[in-house]
């Protein structure tokens, strides 16, 4: 079953029993909340993706749930959990959703050591990952949005999942974070996408999250080989430049977006050798999305199909 075949109140009533269970693959969350903000971003925000039977095991087990007693009255505000846990410090309640998004992210940092977790974006075409690996405000983000309405298949935009014994590349089709002029940016460029609510004064500034691609959700559980690493760079103003780098350079600055390398130990840094020994490697210099676009849409053309 879908989350889109839940009607609201029953979406509403899992959420406060703690009965959703959300499948995220390669991971399962049982969520916990009874703020109808949570409520209304998951039922926009992940009606492609699939629900469990409440009685099946989940990986991560998380709440956002509103902060009691009269500072929580005084102030309205949310707090994050994960095993009964506190996470964070509470964020007032409309942050909630954006909230839930970043302990996600959290509990797969801190846990999911199966995988070589680097903050990147990726996407895929032909079977190919482009691995988009960089600090907050180099632009992935956003190149990463405006790539998967251009005939690329989201798989994160945040988290690249490398899994060391096959070499290939996942990702878990989330919602897309953007923040200030992004999403601006992004609905003039593919007028089709769909965002929730805009959330300002967050951390990060207004933040608005983007629907996944329904396709890309489907097709969640398919990894890519890896086939070009861009390390982005977003300059106001700049001329919008592709150049092949060195795969000792580009082996250097992955390392440095590697969350769990250290975890590793020798198998990580084999792993992370193999993934940018496959790779072509490349620096985007970028100030301008259309011409980003154009750039790394000419790294692998889309294939078109003809009727015979």
């Amino acid at each position: 079953m879908r989350l889109a075949d839940l009607e609201a109140p029953a979406l509403r009533r899992l959420l406060a029993r703690g009965e959703l269970l959300l499948a995220t693959p390669p991971f399962v969350v049982r969520v916990t909340s009874d703020l109808p903000q949570v409520a209304e971003a998951l039922h926009f925000l992940y009606r492609d993706f699939g629900v469990l039977p409440p009685d099946r095991f989940s990986d991560f087990r998380v709440e956002v749930r509103r902060v009691s007693g009269v500072r929580g009255w005084l102030k309205p505000q949310a707090r994050f959990s994960v095993d009964g846990r506190e996470a964070f410090l509470p964020l007032p309640q409309d942050h909630a959703p954006v909230m839930l998004e970043w302990g996600l992210n959290w509990c797969v940092v801190a846990h999911a050591h199966q995988y070589l977790i680097l903050h990147a974006a990726v996407v895929e075409r032909d079977g190919r990952a482009l691995i988009l690996p960089a600090p907050p405000g180099s632009g992935k983000s956003t190149l990463c949005a405006a790539l998967a309405h251009r005939g690329w298949r989201l798989l994160s935009d945040e988290l690249a999942l490398c899994d060391l014994r096959t070499g290939t590349v996942s990702g878990m089709a989330r919602p897309v974070n953007l923040k200030n002029q992004s999403v601006e940016l992004i609905s003039r460029f593919a007028p089709e996408a769909r965002f929730s609510r805009s959330i300002a004064g967050t951390a990060k500034g207004t933040l608005s999250l983007m629907c996944p691609p329904a396709e890309a959700v489907s097709r969640v559980c398919e990894a890519a080989r890896p086939g070009w690493i861009v390390l982005p760079r977003y300059g106001a103003g700049e001329a919008t430049t592709l150049s092949p780098i060195a795969r000792t350079e580009c082996f250097m600055e992955v390392t440095e977006q590697a969350y769990n390398y250290n975890v590793h130990g020798a198998a990580g840094f084999s792993g992370l050798a193999r993934l940018v020994g496959e790779a072509e490697c490349f620096r985007l210099v970028h100030g301008d999305l259309d011409a980003a676009v154009a750039l790394l849409d000419a790294l692998a053309p889309q294939t078109v199909k003809t009727e015979r």
